[in-house]
């Protein structure tokens, strides 16, 4: 059974994105101490136009084969031009909204998102899945994560889209590790308790 990992960057508040969802302001902290983390832990997770634009086009994926977001998230590739933000993984975006896919990479996910995770959950691969954001998405998903890979950036936002937007549920997981960088950034890595 392949993992849903919810690999995702927020405040030290536990916010995404400011209230609108921008997360510009922790850019800052993507240096070159945090990039070679990057490139040598989760390669895949860099998108494809930062592939491109640092030359590491060729970079194998180390944990995933596939990317789930949700529309706002997805928005945010869209407003800047691009259809196929992560190309080098299967993409697959969250949407009641969108009416039909403008990339032949991007499968549109309009109806039982759970159902739809579990079918990728159960698929024979040695990688997982990426659950990108946003914070609906990641409150529908929540029983399904396997494991929560947070980056948590040396700002308080005080408001905000949350991490996982969804009722009170108290989930409990397992802290695997912390690795703390210079400008001030923590990556946890959890694991579900079940």
């Amino acid at each position: 059974m392949r993992h849903l990992t919810y690999f995702v960057a927020c405040s030290i508040d536990g916010f995404i994105g400011d209230p609108s969802g921008d997360a510009s302001s922790m850019y800052q902290y993507v240096d070159e101490e945090f990039l070679d983390f990057l490139k040598t832990d989760y390669p895949e997770t860099i998108s494809a136009g930062g592939r491109a634009a640092l030359g590491l086009e060729g970079l194998e994926s180390r944990r995933f084969d596939t990317v789930v977001q949700g529309r706002a998230s997805y928005q945010l590739a869209l407003d800047a031009g691009v259809t196929s933000p992560y190309g080098h993984l299967r993409e697959y975006v969250a949407s009641r909204t969108v009416g039909e896919s403008p990339d032949a990479n991007v499968t549109l996910i309009t109806e039982d998102l759970v159902g739809k995770i579990r079918e990728l959950k159960a698929e024979d691969s040695e990688l997982g899945i990426w659950l990108c954001g946003g914070s609906r998405v990641a409150g529908e998903l929540l029983d399904e994560v396997d494991e929560l890979v947070i980056k948590t950036y040396p700002q308080v936002y005080g408001s905000g889209m949350p991490m996982f937007g969804s009722d009170f549920a108290v989930t409990d997981f397992t802290l695997d590790s912390v690795r703390a960088f210079d400008n001030g950034a923590l990556v946890r890595k959890y694991s579900r308790k079940r």
